[in-house]
């Protein structure tokens, strides 16, 4: 996707000519939270909600694909296979040999990874299909949270620079009209709820006017309360001859579902997903009978072998900061992730880890997805994945040590064990990959120093 994209952004930017007014957005504003800095780079926030550091993180997804947009500098390398499944035997994605051929607007539903190309492939959509003269939303784009609206426009910005007619609006909080006026942008994005209400209840949008409505992060909309009966009712406002295009990076039942309701007739274009391997990760479990005696098998691990960068993962956010804290005493590079802190924050946290600033990452699991950094040879598990039930989490356990063994290297996975149900977890693991994972004593710097040859 990220191929065509590119080929197609070559040629239609060719014709368009200097600015993208995006709006007024001076009364648009991001919560600010109290961020202490710490001298070592480690970022600790400092506010009222300390009191839930030792609960368990829970993954917030639109936070996570804002925060992969913030991190990545440029498209993802991909090389998995595309699957198009087309709504018919006569479909022109059987035969096409060119754009042109495709006989476009179609609607569409389309999967892949964050980082291939999605955002630029529906906003040449919308700006293909605008026409200045008309002083009027033509192209609706649903996004779920007004970070990642914001994300969005960025991007419509950026590719309309040489088309100086188009108009952008945000349907988001704080972008307050007046009742009865009328919006006269061309593209409209904004969130559900706000577009409903401009829609239907205070009518600055005539939805039957729209040309092009697209559904962005369709997989992070369904997890947010309320957001997808609001999509939907905004897609039975729409005309028949509307195109609707929904993009999403995961492709659950529940995605698939969701997206039979807001777009009929779809050409579907999917990423197949490659598994990632533990072939090039060398794994490794320490018996410990408690919190301060895997502290010390870490340190008795950073005394025996030399690590280049190393992330380390806890469950909680108390256990991250105390470790980040006891790091820190020893003489080491720590940065702290977790999720309590916002988003731009933590992209800053990343990015200084990523240029070697620090040399240890201490984080809890959902703030760890899409860091890809080249340095990384150990991953540390402190606390084993599991689970809102106490089962393994696999699935996690395999995205994080696949933070190590990337672009071609050998990497080193150590398991902090210090419980009879923490054992029973590692050999669930063990048994459902069907990969050994053998024992390391971390008291004998012989042994250490074998495992890092």
């Amino acid at each position: 996707m990220a191929g065509a994209a590119g080929r197609i952004r070559g040629r239609a930017l060719g014709r368009f000519q200097p600015t993208l007014p995006v709006g007024d957005l001076s009364n648009l504003h991001l919560k600010e939270e109290k961020v202490k800095p710490e001298a070592n780079g480690a970022v600790v926030k400092t506010n009222a909600n300390s009191e839930k550091a030792d609960e368990e993180e829970k993954e917030d997804r639109a936070a996570q694909s804002l925060l992969n947009k913030l991190i990545r500098s440029n498209l993802v390398d991909n090389t998995n296979q595309v699957e198009v499944l087309q709504r018919d035997p006569n479909s022109p994605l059987y035969s096409v040999k060119s754009f042109e051929e495709l006989r476009l607007p179609q609607n569409l539903i389309a999967q892949s990874q964050s980082g291939t190309g999605k955002t630029a492939a529906f906003v040449l959509a919308m700006l293909s299909q605008v026409e200045p003269a008309n002083r009027y939303p033509q192209c609706l784009c649903l996004s779920p949270t007004y970070e990642l609206a914001l994300q969005t426009g960025k991007v419509i910005e950026q590719m309309g620079k040489f088309y100086p007619e188009l108009k952008l609006a945000y349907a988001v909080r704080g972008n307050k009209l007046e009742r009865g006026q009328k919006i006269s942008e061309h593209i409209v994005i904004g969130t559900p709820g706000t577009v409903l209400d401009w829609c239907s209840k205070l009518k600055f949008i005539d939805p039957k006017k729209i040309k092009v409505f697209v559904l962005d992060e369709a997989d992070v909309m369904i997890a947010t309360q309320g957001h997808q009966d609001q999509s939907i009712r905004i897609q039975r406002m729409l005309p028949r001859n509307c195109q609707m295009l929904l993009f999403s990076a995961t492709f659950e039942d529940s995605v698939w579902k969701f997206a039979q309701k807001v777009v009929p007739d779809p050409n579907i274009i999917k990423l197949k997903r490659e598994e990632e391997t533990l072939d090039t990760i060398k794994q490794y479990y320490v018996l410990c009978s408690n919190r301060d005696e895997k502290f010390q098998a870490l340190c008795n691990l950073y005394g025996a072998i030399t690590i280049a960068q190393a992330m380390i993962f806890c469950h909680t956010r108390k256990t991250a900061s105390w470790l980040a804290a006891e790091l820190s005493k020893e003489g080491h590079q720590v940065a702290l992730l977790s999720g309590e802190m916002m988003v731009e924050q933590r992209a800053a946290v990343i990015e200084r880890f990523r240029e070697g600033k620090e040399k240890v990452l201490v984080t809890t699991n959902v703030c760890a997805r899409g860091i890809d950094v080249e340095q990384v040879s150990v991953v540390i598990n402190f606390d084993l994945p599991v689970d809102k039930d106490g089962n393994p989490d696999n699935e996690t356990y395999l995205h994080r040590i696949g933070r190590t063994g990337r672009f071609g290297k050998r990497g080193l996975a150590v398991n902090m064990v210090d419980s009879k149900h923490s054992m029973n977890i590692l050999n669930r693991i063990q048994e459902h990959f069907n990969k050994k994972i053998e024992r390391l004593d971390t008291d004998d710097l012989d042994e250490i120093e074998k495992i890092a040859n």
